[in-house]
């Protein structure tokens, strides 16, 4: 990992969860971080324009928690600019990112972060390894990852796997970083792009104890994650195109 270089407040760590209606999740996901969170790491949570009532629950809950910081966005503009948003909130020298719906527990987490103390000064990029998961979803993972990795000329596995580690210069390196679901796979395939190494973590997944998922709901929903999967692959490949044309 980077060295304290660049980081606020002298804090190790900041692991930012995007939120999009999900107050029926946060008591528990707030309880399992307070917990196990010490005190150079913050856990910063961004509510995506819900309207669920997760704003005014985290408003309630933030004088409990000293760890954590709130950034409210007022317009959904996706997954990834949500992300983006606690990112440039953020304040550690690691920064990363995981789902805020109980998937991945705070455990978890919190383990996947501490795994990367010793590895300090090195340049590191660590993502979970699902386990658990269905022969189906085992099989679309794979294949997308083939595709991506022929694609780009990168090795790449479990691409959307969570949680995801890297240095605060990573982050900063970043001029063009997409606002959607792709951004998981820019993150990955620029790190290896520029050389870091890539660590992996098994994880396991559980169901979701509130909600449901907005893709993952048959073969229809696959295939069509599938095709929006192949824009994502494209799009990537013309950021680092442009990235090294303007290194």
């Amino acid at each position: 990992m980077s060295s304290e270089a660049g980081a606020r407040d002298g804090l190790f760590c900041s692991i930012v969860l995007p939120c999009y209606n999900e107050a029926g999740n946060l008591p528990e996901l707030l309880a399992g971080f307070a917990a196990g969170i010490p005190a150079d790491m913050e856990l910063v949570l961004v509510d995506n324009a819900s309207t669920d009532g997760t704003a005014e629950l985290l408003r309630r809950e933030a004088p409990k928690h000293p760890f954590l910081r709130i950034v409210s966005v007022e317009v959904n503009r996706g997954y990834g600019a949500g992300i983006l948003s606690g990112l440039a909130a953020a304040r550690g020298a690691v920064l990363g990112w995981a789902h805020g719906d109980l998937q991945y527990s705070p455990a978890d987490i919190l383990a996947a972060a501490e795994s990367l103390r010793p590895l300090a000064g090195g340049k590191v990029f660590l993502k979970g390894l699902r386990s658990n998961r269905s022969a189906a979803d085992v099989f679309f993972t794979g294949a997308m990852a083939l595709f991506a990795s022929a694609a780009l000329g990168l090795r790449l596995r479990d691409i959307n796997a969570q949680p995801t580690f890297f240095s605060r210069e990573l982050f900063e390196g970043w001029a063009d970083p997409p606002g959607d679901f792709s951004l998981d796979l820019f993150a990955y395939a620029d790190a290896l792009r520029r050389g870091y190494q890539a660590v992996r973590r098994p994880v396991r997944l559980a169901p979701r104890p509130h909600g449901s998922s907005s893709w993952n709901r048959g073969l229809a929903d696959r295939l069509r994650l599938s095709w929006r999967m192949t824009g994502a692959v494209l799009g990537t490949r013309a950021r680092l195109r442009a990235g090294r044309a303007g290194a």
